[in-house]
């Protein structure tokens, strides 16, 4: 259940990522949408890191 709570957790920084590079667009801040960009993609690979590691 706890583990459930975690990746549920990282799902919504990953997604509140994502929506923060369509706010950083609009204010043409291309600099932190890229950066916003990576860390979506950093914060998803840890998850899925988490998965496969509790997976095995």
């Amino acid at each position: 259940m706890r583990n459930n709570v975690l990746m549920v957790i990282i799902a919504i920084f990953v997604i509140l990522s994502f929506s923060m590079v369509g706010v950083a667009l609009a204010y043409r801040n291309y600099l932190i949408a890229g950066l916003l960009f990576l860390l979506g993609f950093i914060i998803m690979g840890f998850g899925l890191r988490l998965k496969r590691k509790r997976q095995s």
